[in-house]
């Protein structure tokens, strides 16, 4: 059972350089003792598996990975070529973790036609499983064409861990068929032990992502999650699993509050299944509040 923190968490918008805070932010969640960093994706940010890659080779022995790069409209040979990468860069510390986005966000953004997702996932998967194994990749399916000139030329790249941003019950078997696990971003111990870990084989990670701060004023930072966490509770997938959970809005399930609420909270987890927690939004509000919450999360005793 292992805790890590996701990055951007909220604090980085007065950063002169992005990729220099993310990398010292890295920095400081290994001297906090966490054990794992993982980058977001947007559709105009950070590329996420870049930061990984470059903050991995500057911060030894964390692991480092991507929660989550949307696998539309990006083909999966040249996600396979830069995880490979990366993976070499971090001397085998990267994971990389894939979502099929949401249709009605990213649609407009990229404004090409969104495939059937469940066969998206499993043609995607099966791809980035040929080119991560060293295989030669020769692959024809509904969605997805691949047929490169030979296999992954990326010394010491290869056998790279997928996780998958899955929360329903068809996304779930596709992936515990063909990733190493899953990554739900607030499904709660309810959900998570109802839903997604009886769907998944014995021996798969199950990576808990969860909002969490430790700080005096919980009421205002509540007040901030209850405005930035609202679109979430509007995207289908995280609606039906808001549902499952028992809860109306997505900022219920932020760990608010001093030190033993956030740390009662993250074991509710482990206790639902969970083989790793990973907090988000952790400065939301300051960066003070980040640090004193990774402190608490490192001596948490998980």
């Amino acid at each position: 059972m292992t805790i890590g923190v996701a990055l951007p968490s909220g604090d980085t918008d007065s950063a002169p350089n992005l990729v220099d805070e993310l990398i010292t932010q890295t920095r400081q969640a290994a001297e906090a003792g966490l054990k794992s960093v993982w980058f977001s994706q947007l559709p105009l940010s950070q590329d996420a598996i870049a930061i990984a890659a470059l903050a991995g080779r500057e911060v030894p022995g964390i692991e480092v990975g991507t929660s989550v790069v949307p696998t539309y409209p990006r083909h999966p040979l040249l996600v396979a070529s830069a995880a490979l990468t990366a993976q070499a860069a971090t001397g085998g510390r990267f994971t990389l973790g894939i979502g099929l986005g949401s249709q009605g966000f990213l649609g407009p953004v990229y404004g090409v036609d969104y495939p059937p997702p469940i066969r998206h996932l499993r043609e995607y998967l099966t791809v980035l499983r040929q080119a991560f194994a060293g295989e030669a990749v020769d692959f024809d399916g509904e969605t997805v064409q691949a047929h490169p000139p030979g296999p992954s030329t990326v010394a010491g790249g290869n056998d790279v861990p997928i996780v998958v941003a899955a929360m329903g019950p068809q996304a779930l078997a596709v992936t515990g068929e063909l990733a190493d696990g899953t990554l739900p971003y607030l499904a709660g111990p309810k959900a998570l032990s109802e839903r997604i870990v009886p769907a998944l084989p014995a021996g798969k990670r199950i990576i808990a992502a969860v909002p969490a701060v430790v700080t005096d004023e919980p009421d205002a930072v509540r007040a901030l999650a209850v405005e930035q966490m609202a679109f979430y509770g509007q995207i289908p997938s995280y609606r039906r699993i808001l549902d499952a959970e028992g809860v109306d809005h997505p900022a219920e399930l932020a760990l608010i509050g001093d030190e033993e609420t956030v740390r009662q909270g993250i074991r509710r987890y482990f206790d639902a299944g969970a083989t790793d927690v990973v907090l988000t939004q952790t400065g939301i509000r300051s960066a003070e509040e980040r640090l004193r919450t990774w402190a608490a999360l490192s001596s948490s005793g998980s």
